[in-house]
């Protein structure tokens, strides 16, 4: 005797096929935060700092998380991990830098990471922030493609750090 199947076992399949591929696209992340990407011409050119979260992300204007460009410190607020060497310092050091202060952003090829984040390199009166963090030892230089306008620059400041043994390179062990 054939099995029955119920009416419709076809169109349940095709469902069940369409859905697997929508969760398994690359095009859905559910860890992004929702922002729009938003035209070149509606991003901010120069925007208050309103919260430094951390040695290499702000908040300006109560409105955007700013990634800088080029560099990473030592995580303070990861949810899975402890908080890094030297990590505290990374954040003070940016905190004195620019909270409260009038930044201008420039951007690069790519203007926002996978998180929703904005990416900028920053700058607070004549000071080049990314480069101050690189040159006084408090970051180190993480150029991800595209954006790679001053991955030389960053280079020389963290090559000179090293050598003087600044802030995170200050224990560094040589042969």
């Amino acid at each position: 005797m054939p099995r029955k199947y119920p009416k419709g076992w076809k169109y349940g399949i095709v469902l069940a096929c369409l859905l697997a591929s929508l969760v398994s696209s690359k095009n859905i992340n559910y860890y992004k935060k929702s922002r729009p990407q938003e035209s070149e011409a509606r991003l901010p050119k120069k925007a208050f700092v309103t919260r430094v979260v951390d040695g290499d992300t702000i908040v300006v204007d109560n409105d955007y998380h700013v990634r800088y460009i080029g560099i990473n410190t030592p995580e303070t607020r990861h949810p899975k991990r402890p908080v890094e060497y030297f990590g505290k310092e990374a954040s003070w050091f940016n905190k004195n830098l620019v909270m409260g202060k009038e930044v201008t952003l420039e951007y690069d090829v790519q203007k926002f990471d996978r998180y929703g984040r904005l990416l900028a390199y920053v700058h607070a009166g004549d000071i080049f922030v990314n480069a101050k963090l690189v040159e006084e030892g408090y970051a180190h230089v993480f150029t991800m493609p595209p954006n790679v306008k001053y991955a030389n620059l960053f280079l020389g400041l963290q090559r000179k750090a090293r050598t003087a043994r600044k802030g995170l390179w200050q224990n560094l062990l040589t042969k």
